[in-house]
């Protein structure tokens, strides 16, 4: 009993949701074509695992090489912009523009020139990942304490070194938080970008479901979507929490 009730005390927003989702179902009077009750949503899924896994793991699949590669090319361009006056003039209005333009917006253009598929949809992940990782990542260069540079200037080390040994390590809790708030907007990122432009993944499972009015398996998707990102946000917080006691 006492284990309910701490499972209760933790989770109760979930079931709240369940709850709310279902009485705004019933009070409404939706039917199944319109709306699925949860215990519906939830029974497709436990009943057809087999249908969303490959799907799913795709997804994931893709979410993880597009954050992998967003985040490795915003620490690369921070460092850039950080050591050249020139580079920054040239690569921060590029992110700059690249972040201000929506996502949907893209889309049609980066399949045009990157072709329907998986790559589309990798090249988009990276566009939405690498804006974080390239802003924490110069602030935490640039937020160097002066007692460290001064040191480090006495000691002779050169421009190379110092960024090794001194800034890089010092922008380190930087990149994980970037981390932590980009992991959900890869998943996110990678569903948008298979139900525009993929042929798989829970994006394209979502599209295809609803155009069979399949609601159950679409609401389904929506439903694995939503878990798989919270889950990928609390274990970046997790990663988040190891780095930075090891970098503070």
């Amino acid at each position: 009993m006492r284990r309910v009730l701490t499972a209760l005390a933790h989770y109760w927003p979930v079931l709240a949701v369940f709850v709310g989702w279902d009485l705004w179902i019933v009070l409404n009077g939706y039917t199944t074509v319109v709306a699925p009750r949860p215990g519906l949503v939830l029974a497709d899924i436990a009943g057809n695992p087999g249908a969303y896994a490959g799907d799913l793991l795709r997804t994931l699949g893709t979410s993880v090489v597009g954050l992998v590669l967003g985040m490795a090319v915003g620490v690369l361009a921070a460092i850039a912009v950080w050591s050249s006056a020139a580079v920054a003039g040239v690569v921060t209005p590029a992110a700059l523009v690249l972040r201000s333009v929506p996502v949907t917006a893209m889309v049609p253009i980066i399949a045009r020139v990157a072709g329907y598929g998986d790559s589309s949809i990798l090249v988009i992940i990276v566009v939405v990942s690498f804006f974080p990782a390239f802003v924490l990542t110069l602030s935490g260069l640039a937020a160097t304490p002066a007692a460290g540079r001064d040191l480090f200037g006495v000691l002779g080390a050169n421009r190379v070194r110092t960024l090794l040994r001194l800034h890089l390590p010092h922008a380190v809790p930087n990149v994980v938080v970037a981390f932590r708030l980009t992991a959900p907007s890869a998943v996110l990122a990678a569903l948008l970008a298979e139900y525009l432009v993929g042929s798989g993944g829970l994006g394209h499972l979502f599209s295809t479901s609803r155009s069979y009015l399949d609601l159950e398996r679409a609401w389904g998707t929506a439903l694995l979507a939503t878990v798989v990102s919270i889950l990928t946000f609390v274990l970046a917080r997790g990663v988040e929490r190891r780095v930075t006691a090891r970098f503070s």
